[in-house]
């Protein structure tokens, strides 16, 4: 391959050995087991206080997607003030702070400060240092007040939190409008397997029983339904309502 003419250099290399740059991946199951271990030293370690930052819910961007909710990145500054925190405290006691988001809806806006007025109702703040002027004894909380229930309400989770909406699964009124079912699924009452089975052998037995071709040929008929004959010099009307007759007995003639 030579150099030739006004066409790309190129630059071939033919003898790398990539068979020992492969990466595998198959220690995936081994490396999640290490990172649920290691969240558990941290949750551990780090006890009482959560693992994770307390994160306000917001709607998602884009008409297609704003009817969900989901975590933001931090508080406003107007939700902190509504709810009395201190916005250069806030981050030391675990709770972000967005100076960029603007609350465009009352609806935001209560809803986040009644995370933040949950969350300090369950604040425990410890001091680091307990001598000086302003150190004041303070019980230090025991294991059982931080139980199953207690561990459920103090996730970061914004679908297991309280103060936000429930999602109903009653269908909407133009929903019931638009569509043929008005009930859930769970008030249906289907039919058991042995009784839709039992439904479909009653089915079959009340079908016609097909006749046979020769007992058809013995009559003289091999038509189902008699053909009827309409004279040549009969009327145009007279004919189209033979011929429309005829096609009524094709539709009615049992479909084999």
């Amino acid at each position: 391959m030579g150099f030739r003419h006004n066409n790309v250099l190129h630059g071939n290399h033919f003898r790398k050995d990539w068979q020992e740059r492969v990466r595998t991946w198959f220690d995936q199951a081994g490396r999640k087991h290490s990172r649920r271990a290691a969240r558990k030293e941290k949750a551990a370690k780090t006890a009482p206080r959560p693992l994770q930052l307390l994160r306000p819910a917001v709607r998602c961007t884009t008409v297609r997607y704003n009817m969900r909710i989901r975590q933001g990145r931090g508080f406003s500054l107007e939700e902190l003030k509504t709810a009395g925190v201190n916005r250069k405290e806030a981050l030391s006691i675990g709770i972000p702070v967005d100076h960029r988001r603007r609350n465009r809806s009352e609806e935001s806006l209560k809803r986040n400060v009644e995370r933040l007025t949950a969350y300090k109702e369950r604040l425990i703040v410890l001091p680091r240092k307990h001598s000086g002027k302003k150190a004041k004894k303070v019980e230090k909380p025991s294991i059982v007040c931080f139980s199953r229930e207690a561990r459920a309400i103090l996730r970061r989770s914004y679908l297991c939190h309280p103060a936000l909406p429930q999602r109903s699964h009653e269908p909407s009124p133009a929903r019931r409008r638009n569509s043929m079912l008005t009930r859930p699924f769970a008030m249906l009452a289907l039919p058991s397997a042995s009784q839709a089975r039992s439904q479909l052998v009653q089915q079959r037995r009340q079908r016609r029983t097909r006749p046979r071709r020769n007992s058809r040929l013995a009559t003289g008929s091999i038509y189902a339904h008699p053909v009827t004959l309409v004279p040549c010099k009969a009327g145009a009307r007279q004919r189209a309502q033979a011929h429309s007759q005829q096609d009524l007995d094709r539709q009615r003639r049992p479909r084999y």
